[in-house]
């Protein structure tokens, strides 16, 4: 696109000679923006930063200290559009992501930014496009892919024929190395995966290798668990996560894992992972942080929860690569700490039930054809609430009858 090759070619094979005609601009000291800076992101930033260019770019998932480790400034949207001289987009088609690329984008941008979009179409409002070819605003365009594949409507017969653009039929992946590299990564990824060992080349999400790394695995794991936990409170507006681990380095990946945790305890729905999580937690107004304290106890994770006007105060520790551990509920403790692993339910009762509040469970339990394979009550003065907690087979959603159990309250049953 920025030397004009196809169409230097075209005019060539038609027995013209035209030098002057397609005269272009090098790559050397432009800016490239990259919008996506996932696995393809990243690649496109190392290949163009050989040609000499500047690569910034934007991705809501990909923390600016990873991006930062493979040349690429992260910057916000509105500072990417006045600094770029091409863009390229390396992103879903999603409805945050559709039209990225529009009159008013263009209009902040330089005068003959170019743009390329080999990801999906519909990323680059094509009217858009067409509008600022033709004013001169867009000084060129390459596009792979389109929203109506093979390009059929009508306004298509003007786009393409921009004498500044560049057009290919979809032929991104179109080679045979690709196709067999394709399909041997997918299987070794699954592979991976499966093993435990991590999760390599994860659908545009550098964050996910960080929290599938081996270091962080255990806090992934507990973090989603305690998040499961915030779930049995009730309606959720703020989690603050507090990490007690002088040692630990990244914590980008934490309010997904917690939140992930949360809505699946919260919704039951198994769909909720990594990457969906904060998007969906923005939607439900639920508001996440993360801070570290100076606490040399090793891999503890405080998340404290505010429902309504009230706090609770939710913390864990890792058990194992596969387990964490539910040490205290307000700081109510549970000595030796709770795994949190299979069909948990939760009840509250109050100090003084210490004894029979244990009996009452199993007998309520028992009702329901529920055995309770172990039984948890955390640390409480006389008259304070404790938290008493039985691992049961299987999973149980139903309330759990407690109404001769003076004291003893059934609040929610989670799978983990």
């Amino acid at each position: 696109m920025a030397r004009n090759i196809p169409q230097a070619c075209a005019t060539l094979k038609n027995g013209a000679w035209d030098r002057k005609l397609f005269s272009g601009n090098e790559l050397y000291g432009k800016t490239l923006a990259i919008l996506g800076l996932g696995r393809i992101g990243k690649e496109v930033a190392l290949r163009m930063q050989s040609y000499g260019m500047k690569t910034i770019g934007y991705d809501p998932i990909v923390p600016a200290e990873v991006s930062k480790e493979f040349g690429v400034e992260s910057l916000p949207l509105d500072k990417i559009w006045p600094q770029a001289d091409f863009i390229t987009v390396h992103v879903p088609l999603i409805p945050q992501t559709k039209h990225l690329i529009n009159d008013d984008v263009f209009s902040r941008c330089k005068k003959g930014v170019r743009v390329v979009n080999v990801a999906r179409g519909g990323i680059i409002d094509e009217e858009s496009l067409l509008r600022n070819l033709k004013s001169g605003q867009c000084g060129g365009a390459g596009l792979d892919v389109f929203v109506e594949e093979p390009p059929k409507s009508e306004y298509y017969k003007e786009l393409l024929n921009q004498p500044k653009m560049v057009c290919t039929p979809h032929l991104g992946a179109s080679t045979s190395e690709a196709q067999l590299r394709v399909a041997e990564e997918i299987a070794e990824q699954f592979v991976t995966f499966f093993k435990g060992e991590g999760l390599v080349g994860a659908v545009n999400a550098g964050s996910l290798a960080v929290a599938m790394s081996a270091s962080n695995k255990p806090w992934l794991i507990l973090a989603r668990s305690l998040g499961i936990v915030t779930s049995v409170l009730g309606s959720v507006s703020n989690i603050e996560i507090t990490v007690q681990d002088p040692n630990m380095k990244e914590t980008s990946f934490l309010p997904a894992a917690v939140v992930s945790g949360h809505l699946y305890g919260t919704t039951g729905d198994k769909n909720i992972n990594l990457i969906n999580a904060m998007p969906l937690a923005n939607e439900k107004g639920i508001k996440l942080s993360v801070a570290k304290s100076d606490s040399v106890e090793p891999k503890t994770l405080k998340l404290t929860a505010t429902v309504g006007s009230a706090k609770f105060v939710v913390v864990g520790k890792s058990a194992s690569d596969n387990m964490g551990l539910l040490t205290s509920i307000d700081n109510n403790s549970f000595a030796g700490g709770l795994p949190m692993d299979g069909s948990l339910v939760f009840f509250t009762g109050t100090g003084s039930q210490a004894g029979s509040g244990f009996s009452s469970i199993e007998a309520a339990l028992a009702k329901k054809n529920y055995a309770a394979s172990a039984l948890y009550r955390s640390t409480a003065g006389q008259d304070q609430v404790a938290w008493y907690v039985a691992r049961v087979t299987p999973d149980t959603k139903e309330s759990i009858d407690l109404s001769d159990s003076t004291g003893i309250k059934f609040i929610s049953s989670k799978y983990f």
